[in-house]
């Protein structure tokens, strides 16, 4: 099945298609979801028939984090991003949402502040301040087609409450790809400051042609005492549905205190988790994963090329993600209005710009992880909903 395949995910208890109504005012009968970061299309043919072995086995009992699951992983990272990891490193969570859970919850108390860079992914600041912490958030500077670090300015904000920084990397919803030069900087400004550096690098593998993803790890080797490093095949392989992530904590002291909570926890891996994961990190899922960014090139250009069509609307050239961020300041319109346009004429559902934070206020972001027609269709809605700054 190739990626432009139809395939309809309502009334399959889809939260991005059969939620979308609920929270978004958009109806799935005649709209379009654009919203939650997951792909429409199914993940690769090997992990497929990793499931199908499984069903067929028929038996779901007990399993754990094998061999083969750690050695996948391993390869995976050297592989792909040039980082050798031990497999002792690895530890299994319920995806990267619980993963940063658990991190507040480890290493920062009741009344502790956490670093974010914005605009960010939502669930930053809603996990922090669930857990009772606090934001200290500190605004990304936008230049040109891109936003840069302001560590000057952030260093101005820390009030001195400030415990931990939650990193992207790619950074979503920008879709910018840091270099290690700006990874080193940023992990020197974390130890500088007594802040555990937690870096959520789930979109790392989804990195659009002249771009080089750089693992912290690999960019700032000397910090790795300082760091737990996030990362899941649930973006890639679209099965985040399966809750599966990793941290990756090459420190004995950091990663010791960690598998006392997982253990407390009572927290062990799912059997079909690790299985599809096992079988995605492999030289199959690698081709797969390779075309998957031949098509999510070819919907970033055509979503590209019609959005910036529309006076006053302009879309952020991603360097990475399939995550499109665009801007609707120059129509001179309200959120609201802009907000309304998109539900209500060209019936999209989107993630609202302003829940990433400061800087988000007059963007919104848009899953380009579909069927290229509906990426033309997608298009063809907003064009006609924005029609009068034609």
């Amino acid at each position: 099945m190739s990626f432009n395949t139809p395939v309809d995910r309502r009334g399959t208890n889809s939260s991005k298609w059969d939620l979308m109504e609920k929270l978004y005012g958009v109806s799935p009968k005649d709209g379009l979801a654009m919203w939650t970061a997951d792909s429409d299309y199914p993940t690769a043919p090997c992990v497929i028939e990793a499931v199908k072995a499984a069903a067929e086995h028929g038996v779901f009992g007990y399993a754990f984090a094998n061999d083969a699951y750690f050695s996948a992983i391993q390869w995976w990272m050297q592989t792909r991003h040039g980082w050798s990891i031990d497999k002792d490193w690895i530890l299994t969570t319920q995806g990267l949402g619980n993963a940063i859970a658990l991190c507040l919850d480890v290493w920062t108390e009741p009344g502790d502040a956490a670093v974010i860079f914005s605009p960010v992914y939502h669930e930053f600041a809603h996990k922090v301040n669930k857990a009772g912490r606090v934001v200290t958030e500190c605004p990304l500077v936008r230049q040109g087609d891109t936003y840069v670090l302001d560590l000057d300015d952030a260093q101005a904000r820390l009030t001195g409450r400030e415990k931990m920084l939650i990193w992207c990397s790619p950074q979503n919803p920008s879709g910018r790809v840091w270099t290690a030069g700006e990874l080193r900087a940023v992990s020197a400004f974390a130890r500088k400051n007594g802040l555990l550096l937690v870096s959520d690098e789930i979109h790392h593998d989804l990195v659009y042609a002249g771009q080089r993803f750089v693992p912290t790890a690999v960019a700032a080797p000397e910090d790795t005492d300082n760091t737990v490093y996030l990362t899941a095949a649930s973006k890639t392989f679209n099965i985040a549905g399966q809750r599966t992530g990793n941290m990756i904590i090459p420190d004995p002291t950091l990663r010791s205190a960690m598998q006392k909570r997982l253990a407390m926890l009572d927290y062990n891996p799912s059997a079909l988790g690790v299985a599809m994961i096992t079988a995605a990190y492999s030289e199959e899922g690698a081709a797969w994963a390779n075309a998957q960014i031949d098509h999510l090139q070819k919907n970033r250009e055509i979503f590209d090329a019609g959005i910036n069509a529309i006076p006053g609307v302009w879309s952020m050239p991603l360097q990475s993600t399939y995550l499109g961020w665009v801007n609707f300041e120059d129509t001179g319109m309200s959120h609201e209005e802009v907000s309304a346009r998109i539900r209500d004429t060209a019936k999209i559902a989107v993630s609202q710009g302003p829940t990433f934070g400061t800087g988000g206020e007059s963007f919104m972001r848009f899953n380009l992880a579909t069927q290229t027609a509906n990426v033309e269709e997608a298009v063809r809605r907003m064009q006609a909903a924005f029609a009068d700054l034609q």
